[in-house]
């Protein structure tokens, strides 16, 4: 049984986007959104909006606050990075492993050739840590390589990293701070852009990566903002992988999302970290990039199989759909039944804050946030998951037709103005890769569906609430 008491001087700090009612004494946030009731104890432990650990009481609250999504970590303790031996593995791509070892500093390094058509032969390194390479004198694949690396390190913790990533300056030491809580397994750091200038599609990747989780620090969790991590760089409690099994070594794509699954369903704490940054060489050739993202849309329908329930392209609340649909009839009928749909589930949501000041408004605030956030996934959906019945019901309805691109427009221009901060295109340019991307995407996803002979992975989730 593992030892979950935070230790002593561990602190937590709620999150920004949790609002607070009644003294303190409830929250509303997380990922997903939930209420958290705290007794007035708790709640004055609290203070500030900060939570130090002094003694098991606090501990067990700063663990509820954790667990509930509404508090983040701010550990005080961290491990010795002498406590880390990176594991790259590596295939047909020397330089790449060259320009990542001469950003690494005294660390243990340990190199997985699978199967290169040259074997891979690195310099030596006096004084600045050991590198050993093993060799696949036959291609297995990238979690065979990353496993071989995880039974060959006898460290407490062990860093994954691709060897077309390099690092930036305190990306390990940002990250080993969350071990210092014995429930965290594994954490992620942000994944930016190598190069960011070289082409529009650069520039577009630059913004809009999928290995980009964005800027926002969170808690990783199969049905969370913040699902999985890629594993192009991980850092994770070596112990805690053994006892899941590792990387799948089945799985040739979204073996990343599998194991960061297993091990939450596993009772693992995984966190996602965006104030260490790793840069990776992405795709900017329109070929190379194209194909690859048609490739990760391959990886649901393995997940599908593996995780019942997990996968799903879409799911949105009964009310949103029906409300959606509704308006979409434009006639006045249908904005009537839109409008009674929205109130009826403002009624419903009420209920749930009736013990708040003016729970009216409150659950009116929520009930059009969640609105607008289940449009925009169905907007999203439509152009990237399900194009292709999209593109038949465009041939078949001109109705259809003005409302795919009225929303085709709308989320392409929403997802612009979201990232517009990031140094990326004007907008006529994003909507137009975005649209690709989409296209890409979800090609991938129908192949690999087919492939299965499984549509679990394509299957929508209307649920109740």
């Amino acid at each position: 049984m593992r030892h979950d008491r935070l230790p002593d001087g561990f602190g937590v700090r709620i999150d920004p986007r949790v609002r607070a009612f009644s003294g303190g004494r409830i929250l509303i946030g997380g990922s997903p959104a939930r209420m958290l009731r705290l007794a007035p104890e708790a709640a004055e432990l609290i203070g500030d909006g900060y939570l130090e650990v002094t003694d098991p009481k606090s501990a067990m609250v700063a663990r509820r606050l954790l667990d509930s999504g509404v508090a983040n970590p701010r550990p005080q303790l961290l491990p010795s990075i002498e406590d880390v031996t990176i594991v790259v593995p590596l295939y047909n791509n020397a330089d790449g492993l060259l320009r990542l070892l001469g950003s690494l500093r005294a660390h243990n390094v340990i190199v997985v050739d699978d199967g290169s058509d040259e074997p891979v032969r690195v310099p030596s390194r006096p004084g600045r840590g050991q590198i050993t390479v093993l060799r696949h004198e036959t291609p297995l694949g990238p979690a065979a390589a990353r496993n071989a690396g995880l039974h060959a390190a006898t460290t407490e913790f062990v860093a994954f990293l691709d060897s077309d990533v390099v690092p930036r300056t305190g990306w390990l030491e940002v990250m080993l701070g969350h071990f210092s809580d014995p429930q965290v397994a594994l954490v992620a750091p942000r994944i930016i852009a190598l190069d960011s200038e070289s082409n529009a599609l650069a520039r577009y990747e630059h913004t809009r990566s999928s290995l980009d989780l964005g800027r926002r620090e969170a808690a990783v969790h199969a049905r969370g903002t913040v699902s999985y991590v890629p594993s192009a760089a991980l850092l994770a409690r070596r112990s805690a992988l053994l006892d899941v099994g590792g990387f799948d070594e089945s799985m040739q794509v979204a073996e990343d999302v599998d194991l960061c699954w297993r091990m939450d369903g596993a009772g693992w704490r995984l966190r996602y970290e965006p104030a260490a940054h790793v840069a990776h060489d992405h795709r900017v050739a329109f070929r190379a990039w194209f194909g690859r993202k048609l490739f990760y849309g391959t990886g649901a329908a393995p997940l599908g199989k593996r995780h019942q329930g997990l996968v799903t392209p879409l799911s949105v609340p009964t009310w949103t759909v029906l409300a959606t649909l509704l308006f979409a009839t434009l006639s006045r009928w249908g904005v009537l039944g839109g409008l009674v749909t929205l109130a009826t589930a403002l009624v419903r949501l009420r209920r749930a804050f009736t013990e708040l000041d003016n729970p009216t408004r409150v659950a009116a605030v929520y009930l059009a946030r969640g609105f607008f956030a289940g449009l925009w996934r169905l907007a999203s959906a439509t152009c990237r998951d399900y194009w292709p019945v999209t593109l038949l019901a465009v041939m078949l309805s001109r109705r259809i037709r003005h409302i795919a691109l009225a929303m085709a427009l709308a989320d392409g221009v929403a997802d612009w103005f979201t990232h517009r901060d990031s140094g990326g295109l004007d907008p006529v340019r994003y909507v137009a890769f975005k649209r690709l991307d989409d296209l890409a995407y979800g090609s991938g996803l129908w192949i690999g569906a087919w492939r299965a002979r499984s549509f679990a992975a394509l299957k929508p989730q209307v649920r109740q609430g």
